[in-house]
């Protein structure tokens, strides 16, 4: 009889899949209910059909090409995310200040902003870039100044006591507190930057997952905006579980703290 430590992963993995295969078995039950027109509701393995021909055609492409301007704007964003959220989390003048013009910003979808964006930055990468930069850099700095404006200054204060100088204090007590953090708003950055991505690529892009959406859709071809989609959200996911065990090994000691 297996041990409980045995099936554990077995269990683990059948929670993993089992919402997959549930949203799966849905997608056939309608597709097969006749509730919907069979035209407007491709089957899953007709997706799978065309996820194989485009395998071997653009698709590899754009899943780079979107890949790599999202990394660049998040990457660029959260740059400036961190030490502007640090600045706010921890000064409460420089955030009773600014708070208002960042939440005014923030508001604002970047599919808004492309008409503006295509007069200063053209209609080349920089542009996309831009739209991803600007949903990457607001998405971060509120999480990471609202997690900053809770840390506790009882830290401060004990290290202080210790007779640590604030050198030591920044590197050994509020560094290590920022890094949850920096993660989470490199988490959050990086979902929404992933959301944005079909705005950003209505700048004349010619390749992207955006593109291929905005391409498919205009002849009417479901199956690929299906597949489009399914890919965006499959890489987010894989980027975000990637992002979730560096923050398990680098974040390791704060169950130990609380």
């Amino acid at each position: 009889m297996p041990s409980r430590s045995d099936s554990s992963p077995w269990r683990t993995g059948a929670l993993v899949l089992a919402p997959w295969l549930a949203i799966l078995l849905l997608w056939y039950a309608v597709a097969y209910s006749g509730l919907v027109n069979p035209a407007l509701l491709p089957k899953p393995h007709q997706v799978f059909a065309r996820f194989r021909e485009l395998l071997a055609d653009r698709l590899p492409l754009d899943i780079w090409m979107s890949t790599q301007r999202v990394f660049m704007g998040v990457t660029l964003g959260i740059v400036l995310a961190v030490p502007v959220g640090f600045l706010l989390g921890w000064y409460q003048g420089v955030r009773t200040f600014i708070d208002p013009v960042i939440n005014f910003f923030r508001a604002l979808p970047p599919i808004a902003l492309i008409p503006l964006v295509i007069v200063y930055f053209g209609i080349g990468e920089v542009a996309k870039v831009v739209i991803l930069f600007y949903a990457s850099f607001f998405a971060g700095v509120i999480v990471m100044y609202e997690g900053i404006a809770q840390i506790s200054p009882l830290y401060v204060r004990v290290a202080r006591t210790l007779g640590a100088t604030d050198g030591e204090i920044f590197r050994k007590v509020i560094l290590p507190l920022t890094v949850p953090h920096m993660l989470t708003a490199l988490r959050v950055a990086l979902g929404v930057a992933w959301a944005t991505l079909v705005a950003s690529e209505l700048i004349a892009a010619q390749q992207g997952l955006g593109a291929l959406i905005q391409n498919a859709s205009s002849f009417f071809q479901l199956d690929i905006v299906y597949l489009g989609i399914i890919c965006i959200g499959f890489i987010a996911l894989a980027m975000d579980t990637a992002l979730r065990m560096v923050a398990r090994r680098l974040v390791s000691w704060q169950e130990r703290i609380a």
